[in-house]
């Protein structure tokens, strides 16, 4: 595994976890460092970190702040 890959994993206790939990990971990484942006997007999937995820969940406190206006009138 590239020195680089391993300070990032080192510096992002999210990405350590997702490694440890799975860690086929490992074999993939030590194959081939271009395998670092597959991880990468396998880990913001699980821990839903995507923008989309942000912009999602946003909305959802918009929605829910706006439920409780309505009902507070």
């Amino acid at each position: 595994m590239e020195q680089i890959i391993q300070e990032n994993l080192a510096k992002d206790t999210k990405m350590a976890g997702f490694l440890k939990q799975n860690s086929n990971w490992f074999k993939e990484l030590n194959r081939d460092s271009n395998n670092y942006r597959k991880f990468t997007a396998a880990m913001k999937e699980k821990y839903h970190v995507k923008m989309t995820d942000k912009i999602s969940d946003a909305m959802d406190n918009i929605d829910l702040i706006s439920s409780v206006l309505d009902v507070l009138k």
